[in-house]
């Protein structure tokens, strides 16, 4: 199965906008890839729906509840410092690379431009669908 981590963009994308985001945490629901999270990662997009779209501690709990139920949640252990420009982007890298990760899916721009981290590809949303329907 495919391993992949999401960056919380494409989770906020996901849970507020639907599109392509949406489609991929479908992928996952439906047990076609499997998806990679830390506790980090799901601090972030709690932070994110709280401050900047206003949600309710309950309905973050509901949606961080929803996540973990259809993700496998890793501990990372190794701190990686490679993105200077914005540090919680590293988070990301570094539960993709506990995980065992083969993409990374950003629509952030210092991700994107790393392209590939330790042989994780790194992708947007819509290419990373892409992929997916070459790998049917």
């Amino acid at each position: 199965m495919t391993r992949v981590t999401l960056d919380t963009n494409v989770y906020i994308s996901a849970i507020l906008f639907g599109g392509k985001a949406e489609s991929i945490r479908n992928l996952s629901r439906e047990g076609k890839i499997g998806v990679i999270v830390s506790e980090a990662i799901l601090a972030e997009i709690g932070d994110v729906l709280s401050r900047k779209f206003h949600w309710s501690n309950r309905r973050i709990a509901i949606t961080i509840d929803e996540i973990r139920e259809f993700s496998t949640l890793v501990f990372p252990r190794e701190a990686i410092a490679k993105i200077l420009e914005d540090d919680a982007d590293n988070r990301i890298l570094e539960c993709a690379v506990e995980g065992n990760a083969q993409y990374i899916v950003s629509g952030d721009r210092h991700l994107l431009k790393l392209a590939e981290y330790q042989g994780i590809k790194i992708l947007a949303p819509a290419a990373f669908l892409d992929i997916c329907q070459l790998e049917k």
